[in-house]
């Protein structure tokens, strides 16, 4: 059914993933096209959340970008945001491993090392051995494999390898673990090198080597990531409908929908743009395999606490502290955010980020209790005892897909499941990270789009 003759879209979740597909289709489609928007939050974004410390911006969710990737930079320029563009002041983060601090290695990929050197001081005499005749033991590789990253990296450079340079990264990235993350999805470029007949996993690693600019690796917006959210809104020109959408059917006259307060309402394209255990259970009944392959995609939970304190307190110049797996503490990572990024009043920002797969720390600590380990933590890695001048603590509950081996296949089945007219977007199908969900995004505006037609009649 059509707004008076005009085609009408219907896009289920707010956050980054819906109002980027809001803001494409509205560039395709033009001003004529209805795009309404469903999400029961208090605020759009999703997991892209600021908030005010001690007055001054901070993201709470998501904090920044991959550079390199184009998507996030090319959609500020569009939206006339690429001056609010900022990067980070260039210092490194630190390792806490065996209850000390050390230089986070250099030339690794997501953790996973390209020469026994780099990890000296790190791991055992007999791991650095082992690491450095890696390069002539045979490799059995199998082409198009996807193994999880610890079966691999543990079997090439050893088990302490995984626990103190790998899992801090995987845990930074999806709240998982070396074991629960497949090859392709944490290091593509390195399964890619391997397929190509690299010989070794050091090989590997070293032909996937991103090349060294100088420029920085992260971006983020000045403002925070509310800029963004603020402008995909204005220029997309949605309806949002503060509700969420409880059932979902098809028929000859397009797409009905019934959200959560009995409401019904019409389409003829939907995108959703919903975390996998949601997306499952809405299409259940009109898309059967799509749903059985959205309910295998396991999720994490995690919580942030973020804390302003006093200016000049001893902290290290770096941009924070990842923690390896089986330390004595509850953070999995710290950011130093003003060290990181260079910005800040008479406070300094940090965050603590807590929960992994498997725990359920986000879900049942108290507020008080995950202060209360936060300080405690900051005092073990650095020594100091900081007295918060303000604190604000979020959960993120299921927000963090794990994408286990296998990945990219079960992706293809849950899309190949979809009827014609209906897209899907999410940090679930083609990577967490906020470039990818842009890129995501974009996608299903464009299917929609195309399946529609021009002249709103499906193809």
């Amino acid at each position: 059914m059509k707004s008076d003759g005009n085609p009408t879209y219907s896009i289920v979740g707010g956050g980054i993933s819906g109002l980027v597909a809001a803001y494409r289709l509205r560039s395709i489609v033009g001003d004529d096209a209805v795009i309404t928007l469903f999400d029961p939050a208090d605020r759009l974004g999703g997991i892209l959340r600021t908030e005010r410390i001690a007055g001054q911006p901070m993201d709470l969710g998501a904090e920044a970008f991959v550079v390199r990737r184009p998507e996030v930079p090319a959609l500020l320029r569009e939206l006339g945001l690429a001056g609010r563009q900022v990067g980070t002041t260039g210092v490194r983060p630190l390792l806490y491993s065996q209850s000390r601090l050390h230089a986070l290695p250099a030339e690794t990929v997501n953790g996973i090392p390209s020469s026994a050197a780099s990890m000296a001081g790190l791991v055992d005499d007999q791991t650095l051995s082992r690491m450095a005749v890696e390069p002539s033991r045979p490799l059995q590789w199998l082409r198009g494999s996807d193994p999880a990253v610890a079966q691999l990296v543990d079997d090439r450079f050893g088990a302490q390898v995984v626990a103190r340079s790998v899992d801090p990264m995987l845990s930074g990235v999806y709240a998982g673990s070396a074991a629960t993350i497949g090859l392709r999805s944490a290091v593509p470029t390195v399964a890619v090198a391997l397929d190509q007949g690299a010989t070794s996993l050091t090989d590997a690693v070293r032909a996937a080597l991103p090349p060294s600019s100088g420029a920085p690796v992260f971006g983020a917006i000045d403002g925070g990531y509310e800029v963004l959210i603020r402008e995909l809104v204005v220029q997309s020109g949605i309806r949002w409908v503060g509700t969420g959408i409880e059932h979902l059917a098809h028929d000859s006259n397009g797409w009905a929908l019934r959200d959560d307060e009995g409401a019904h309402w019409r389409a003829d394209a939907v995108i959703l743009a919903l975390p996998a255990p949601r997306l499952a259970r809405l299409v259940g009944s009109i898309a059967p395999r799509t749903a059985a392959a959205a309910s295998r995609i396991t999720t994490a939970s995690s919580a942030v606490v973020a804390l302003a304190v006093p200016g000049g307190t001893p902290l290290p110049s770096r941009s924070g502290v990842l923690v390896a797996s089986g330390e004595r503490l509850n953070a999995k990572a710290i950011t130093l955010s003003t060290r990181k990024w260079g910005r800040g009043g008479n406070a300094e920002l940090l965050r603590l980020s807590f929960g992994r797969f498997g725990d359920r720390i986000a879900r049942d600590t108290s507020d008080e209790e995950l202060l209360a380990w936060s300080v405690r933590d900051l005092s073990t890695v650095f020594g100091v005892d900081v007295e918060p001048l303000d604190v604000g603590v979020h959960r993120w509950l299921d927000a963090m897909p794990q994408y286990g081996p296998g990945h990219a296949e079960l992706v293809a089945e849950l899309r190949a499941g979809l009827p014609p007219t209906l897209a899907v977007a999410g940090n679930y199908l083609d990577g967490i990270g906020v470039p990818a969900c842009v890129g995501v995004a974009g996608r299903a505006a464009a299917e929609v789009a195309r399946m529609l037609g021009a002249d709103g009649m499906a193809r």
